[in-house]
């Protein structure tokens, strides 16, 4: 991946000194399953399992920079599939840190959890949920981030468990979707900033019996 991540600092996509590091450590090979591991380089979505993708590496730098997670925050991440952004929020945000995966397929948690314990990181917790509701348990967080396109726009809930101060980057929309980069100032205003030209599979509610 030494070339694809230097193409992206090189492009302007990757700029923060963590996230880089982060990038150089956490291997995206190690989050696909093994007949897509020769892709890990190809800057496109890639198939892990049950109609989910892993997002291409430009789309993670760039939520990444959006969100700028630092050492010692609280993160909720929704939508955490075979866990590759999980890990590398979690070695940005350091052991005194803590990164909340939440997924709603059941095999596709067991997948990340597995694939973050390659790395032995102790500040991740992974839950089998339905991320439209966020993770109550655990709220506030310093900083939310949503690998699924809110249809209908951004739920509610969400707003309520970010801390004031705090930022959420979720992609909004169903045919022409937006990256949505919003900072709670109170708990009745935001600062919003939009970012067109993006395709995410849909935020959906996690079912009965799922």
């Amino acid at each position: 991946m030494e070339e694809p991540i230097q193409n992206l600092i090189d492009e302007g996509f990757l700029k923060s000194i963590r996230i880089i590091n982060a990038f150089k450590k956490i291997k995206r090979e190690d989050f696909l399953p093994i007949e897509m591991k020769d892709q890990a380089e190809l800057n496109i979505p890639l198939p892990i399992s049950h109609g989910q993708t892993i997002s291409q590496p430009l789309t993670v730098a760039f939520m990444l920079e959006l969100l700028q997670p630092k050492f010692d925050e609280k993160i909720l991440d929704i939508g955490s599939g075979s866990g590759w952004q999980t890990a590398l929020l979690a070695e940005i945000v350091g052991p005194a840190g803590r990164v909340y995966a939440v997924e709603r397929i059941p095999n596709l948690k067991k997948i990340g959890e597995e694939n973050i314990h390659k790395y032995n990181f102790k500040n991740v917790e992974f839950i089998c949920a339905d991320g439209t509701k966020g993770y109550a348990k655990a709220a506030p967080y310093d900083r939310i981030i949503v690998a699924a396109a809110a249809e209908i726009g951004i739920p509610d809930i969400l707003l309520k468990q970010l801390k004031i101060g705090g930022k959420l980057v979720i992609p909004v929309g169903k045919y022409e979707q937006e990256m949505v980069e919003l900072e709670k100032i109170s708990d009745t205003d935001y600062d919003e900033k939009r970012h067109p030209g993006f395709q995410f599979v849909p935020l959906i509610p996690k079912k009965w019996g799922e």
